[in-house]
């Protein structure tokens, strides 16, 4: 799989490393794969490709604390895209609110 990585475009590059970190996949080696890919792509990476490789790496270190996510030399530059994009509610998010708006009930959207 890892040579195909490079096939990808930099949005793909981010789906499919953001899914996975979703999913709790539990195999770091596919994370790293996705960093090192991504890493020849980060100058011509917008906002929320970066965003999302922001939360990746979020991800990578909360799972494995003791190892070291490819993108680390770059995590302020993520981070930063990441508070650039304004919070929008998720479409999930727009159902449960119209759910319980339905059902009477009192809610916030919580922007995180």
């Amino acid at each position: 799989a890892q040579p195909r990585l490079r096939e990808f475009n930099r949005q793909n590059l981010a789906n499919t490393a953001w899914a996975f970190a979703l999913v709790d996949w539990k195999e770091p080696q596919l994370f790293v794969a996705v960093a090192d890919a991504s890493s020849e792509r980060l100058e011509t990476m917008r906002d929320e490709e970066l965003s999302q490789l922001y939360l990746v790496s979020l991800h990578f270190r909360l799972v494995w604390p003791d190892r070291n996510f490819s993108l680390s030399h770059c995590h302020q530059r993520l981070r930063s895209a990441y508070q650039r994009r304004e919070p929008t509610p998720s479409r999930l998010q727009r159902d449960v609110a119209a759910a319980l708006d339905r059902l009477g009930w009192t809610h916030v959207f919580e922007h995180v």
